[in-house]
């Protein structure tokens, strides 16, 4: 079986860790023969590049290039896969009247969030209308997300994300971590995001500050790179009493170590697909505090796992944190059943299994 996959960058991401865990297992446990295309030279993913598979780097020098649509048409003429992958929006357009001029398959996997509401004529709406009527299939990690797509039912596949508990091996010692963030208190509450338009770290900022006026036994991290201005909104929000205490890092890599310190795992945000923040908590045993909505409701069952939040409710975040902090048994508890639930459906032998599934299917 031959597949090229393609995808704007593997820059770091949850899209991107998702691709690169399906590509270690269709590569390494399926033999799968598959070529992997970038529309840009960056990959962060160095697991990828020891793979031995072949990379195609097709740079862009606008955001339609016809010349990338041109080189990708002469890899897959000369690869002659029998499936064309997409990964993101961008990669779709591309894919879409180059799977039907040779004839070959076609699945759009461009469907990773959960847009509510979902703009008409927005970039993702334009381009799903395009390529949709194109695709043999239309892969969804989350059913929030299908639906917001309005993906066609006879076409649509739900394929959760999958985890890779080998992640979790030889990680760093706990204290050196916390002596790097300079982190003194008995208790972690970390959020780990990209500072940008879709995640709400303006709530979180500010039940941190909530939990804080009531005690001084719990830090919180902020983690993750900046897109835009939106990193200084949020350092403006920051009481200089505490800056000790409400730590900006910056992006962390490996950050499953860093994980493991947290006491609680919080996702604050706008609209959410399948957070693979959620699943790096749940999978290291971290209750979760989390924005309802979304493909999040798929992935944190409610008084079991954590607790979902209404949006921009900072007093309810605060609250749900200080209640998991009085009662470290029950926050023991549901981290313990977070790890079992992304055992049993959010394992990575199962996402590759599925998408094995589908691809038989559409080949049979």
């Amino acid at each position: 079986m031959r597949i090229a996959i393609i995808i704007d960058t593997l820059r770091p991401g949850g899209k991107e860790r998702r691709l690169v865990e399906l590509i270690k297992s269709l590569v390494l446990d399926y033999k799968v023969d598959l070529e992997l295309i970038l529309l840009s030279d960056i990959i962060h993913y160095d697991e990828v590049q020891k793979l031995g598979i072949k990379i195609h780097f097709l740079q862009r020098q606008w955001d339609k290039d016809p010349r990338v649509f041109i080189a990708f048409y002469k890899i897959c003429e000369s690869f002659k896969p029998h499936i064309i992958q997409s990964w993101d929006s961008m990669s779709s357009v591309y894919s879409a009247p180059v799977a039907k001029l040779l004839g070959i398959k076609f699945i759009n996997a461009m469907i990773y969030d959960a847009p509510h509401p979902f703009k008409t004529f927005s970039s993702k709406w334009l381009r799903s209308k395009f390529t949709f009527p194109m695709s043999k299939a239309i892969v969804g990690n989350s059913n929030a997300g299908l639906k917001a797509y309005q993906a066609p039912p006879a076409k649509s596949y739900l394929i959760y994300n999958g985890f890779d508990f080998n992640r979790l091996n030889n990680m760093e010692d706990g204290i050196a971590i916390k002596r790097r963030f300079n982190i003194s208190t008995k208790y972690l509450i970390g959020m780990v995001a990209t500072f940008s338009h879709h995640k709400d770290y303006k709530t979180f900022i500010n039940a941190a500050k909530i939990v804080l006026q009531d005690r001084e036994d719990v830090s919180f991290l902020c983690i993750g790179g900046t897109k835009g201005n939106h990193r200084k909104e949020i350092e403006s929000l920051l009481d200089p009493k505490y800056r000790n205490k409400i730590v900006l890092t910056g992006p962390q890599y490996p950050i499953e170590p860093i994980v493991n310190i947290f006491t609680i795992g919080v996702l604050s945000t706008f609209t959410e697909g399948i957070s693979n923040a959620i699943i790096e908590y749940m999978a290291l045993e971290k209750p979760v505090v989390a924005t309802d909505g979304g493909g999040t409701n798929e992935l944190v069952v409610h008084g079991k796992t954590g607790y979902l939040v209404a949006k921009k409710d900072p007093e309810e975040m605060s609250k749900r944190l200080n209640s998991l902090l009085n009662n470290p048994k029950q926050a023991r508890t549901m981290g313990i059943e977070g790890k079992k639930r992304i055992e049993a459906h959010f394992n990575l032998s199962s996402m590759s299994g599925k998408f094995m599934e589908l691809y038989q299917k559409l080949l049979a």
